[in-house]
């Protein structure tokens, strides 16, 4: 063999080398702790039964799960709707996509002081989210609820500034998200999230709002998001399809949400509005 045929030769091998380790490598999914580690837990075990090697790996925060995938150290994270991704991505520049849908948490209107939204007084003090992403979702639904009117148009970017009607001159509160727990003590209503009540040992509170949020709500699916550059890979289209196919990853996330189909949807199972 000559020189150049050895060179060769040997770069060949070590070509087929990487890519042997690539196609070797796990793949690695990003979560947070809660309904979506779970259930992503129970379509990881499935997939090792079907011959695809699944890590998860838990995050406690909702900024590294990007930056990993941006930099190319987990393949696809779980975590996050599409009014957050589109945020990151704005603020971050991150060159990342939704490539699934996932579930979606329901919000509600709860109460502890009424029985209907009939009910709430006049002048009464409501508890929204102080986020952007989050308040926005709950002033949507406070205006399906005949409460508030918003801007015509503003949608997803809604925030306290853009209400134009509130005839009942509800006092808008705006608290952290994991606080409208206990602002329900002092409130008269207030925008809530079902697993929320639910972690909080809350579950029968969590299966009485006065109003839920729909299937509709599409915008706050949780997303299956990979780099722009690796969402061709075969390994996660397989895992997605597991996901929404697993009887045992509905079951668990059913459990999740306190066994109540109110507090949550599925909405791959609506395949006109589940496009990633």
């Amino acid at each position: 063999m000559t020189m150049f045929a050895l060179k060769k030769y040997l770069l060949a091998l070590g070509a087929g080398a990487v890519m042997a380790t690539a196609v070797a490598a796990p793949l690695k999914i990003g979560v947070t702790p809660g309904s979506l580690a779970d259930s992503v837990q129970v379509a990881a075990k499935e997939a090792r039964q079907a011959g695809l090697d699944v890590q998860v790996i838990e995050f406690t925060d909702w900024t590294t799960p990007n930056t990993a995938l941006d930099a190319g150290d987990i393949d696809i994270n779980y975590f996050q709707h599409q009014a957050f991704l589109d945020n990151a991505i704005r603020d971050r520049g991150y060159k990342i996509e939704s490539v699934g849908v996932g579930l979606l948490p329901n919000i509600g209107l709860y109460s502890k002081k009424h029985a209907a939204l009939a009910d709430i007084p006049a002048g009464s003090s409501v508890g929204v989210a102080n986020d952007p992403v989050n308040q926005a979702r709950g002033l949507l639904l406070l205006q399906t609820a005949g409460l508030i009117s918003l801007r015509p148009g503003v949608g997803a970017k809604a925030s306290v500034n853009d209400i134009v009607s509130n005839p009942r001159k509800l006092k808008l509160l705006e608290v952290e998200g994991p606080q409208l727990v206990r602002a329900l003590d002092d409130v008269a209503l207030a925008q809530g999230y079902p697993a929320h009540l639910v972690n909080a040992g809350q579950r029968e509170l969590a299966s009485r709002a006065l109003l839920y949020s729909t299937v509709d709500d599409l915008y706050y699916a949780i997303r299956f998001v990979a780099r722009s550059d690796r969402k061709q890979d075969p390994r996660i289209a397989q895992f997605v399809q597991l996901y929404q196919a697993s009887p045992a990853v509905a079951k668990q996330i059913s459990a999740s949400f306190a066994d109540d189909a109110k507090l949550y949807s599925l909405p791959w199972k609506n395949t006109a509005k589940a496009a990633p």
